[in-house]
């Protein structure tokens, strides 16, 4: 299978050569769409790759992307499985052929353990793959608690799992399809405990009353359960197609704000989220693995930190 190379700017300005793709792109492809930033309205967001094993997610919530994005297929945002086989051989290409260190990622276009129900769990299919190697990782990024098969793996040294999170309050609104907060966390906790490496997204933020009170909340309970390797923080936004594939559009009145990646919450609003909860990670945790998530360069330097070291939830 044909790995294909493309010469890439990085956001702190160096160039290299990296993977664009395997074979028709279909499988393994880099996400690559988040142009350079060139001024303080753009949206950082770095090159990373997607292993695209399937599609949609069982979870139907408010403001999937995910009914923007998979509009024009029949079964929308419904989960679609590839066909093994040919996951299997992109996968074993990209793993024997590509010398640069990589994550793959299997959560962008579908929940990462949607599949763990099939005859052959996804997780049980692909993890041996990346643990006959030792140079690339495997991401699964879910908000799912069916972690059975992933506790029955012996080993997984080059697995990531990493959760996304909210405010009971904001779940339980419009996450309604998806497990609690509660027992995703439940579910960190014990893959932390057996081992692997877990990160968590908070994303994404939504300034509703007290939000203050519901996030504070949040941290303290996701500390008490299991310190996470990471954090990757963002608030809510919507690019137009996914406010017009939402059924549920209540969320849409906190965004006020344009950017190049849709609509967001204003600018004052985000960096004040952003601040408390970096604050408190770092004053009552002594925690600084942050990162933010599809935010401007603004916002960057607003709350002090240095897009071009970025270190947020798909890349090393």
């Amino acid at each position: 299978m044909r790995v294909v190379t493309h010469e890439y700017q990085m956001l702190n300005d160096s160039n290299i050569s990296l993977v664009q793709r395997i074979g028709d792109g279909s499988i393994i492809t880099r996400f690559d769409k988040t142009p350079q930033p060139t001024d303080a309205t753009s949206v950082v967001c770095p090159h990373f790759m997607e292993l695209k094993w399937a599609y949609g997610c069982p979870y139907d919530c408010s403001w999937c992307y995910l009914k923007g994005t998979l509009r024009f297929r029949p079964t929308k945002a419904k989960p679609v499985f590839k066909d093994t086989n040919k996951i299997e051989v992109h996968t074993r290409s990209f793993l024997e052929q590509v010398e640069s260190p990589e994550i793959l990622n299997t959560g962008e276009i579908a929940d990462s353990l949607m599949g763990e129900g099939l005859s052959e769990p996804f997780s049980k299919f692909i993890i041996p793959m990346f643990e006959a190697q030792s140079k690339h990782k495997v991401l699964f990024l879910t908000k799912s608690d069916n972690i059975k098969h992933l506790l029955e793996v012996d080993s997984h040294n080059q697995v990531i799992i990493s959760f996304s999170l909210n405010a009971d309050a904001v779940a339980q609104r419009w996450e309604t399809g998806a497990p609690s907060v509660d027992r995703r966390m439940e579910a960190g906790r014990k893959l932390s405990e057996a081992g692997y490496e877990v990160r968590v997204r908070i994303d994404p933020i939504v300034p509703i009353p007290d939000w203050q009170v519901e996030y504070t909340r949040l941290i303290e309970q996701l500390f008490t359960s299991f310190v996470p390797e990471r954090i990757t923080l963002g608030s809510l936004r919507g690019l137009q197609s996914t406010v017009n594939g939402s059924s549920d559009k209540s969320w849409v009145s906190y965004l006020e704000e344009k950017s190049n990646w849709g609509k967001k919450v204003k600018f004052e609003t985000r960096r004040a989220a952003y601040q408390t909860i970096i604050d408190l990670l770092k004053k009552d945790y002594d925690y600084h693995q942050i990162a933010l998530c599809k935010e401007t360069v603004e916002m960057w330097e607003a709350i002090g930190m240095d897009y071009g070291k970025i270190r947020c939830n798909c890349i090393w």
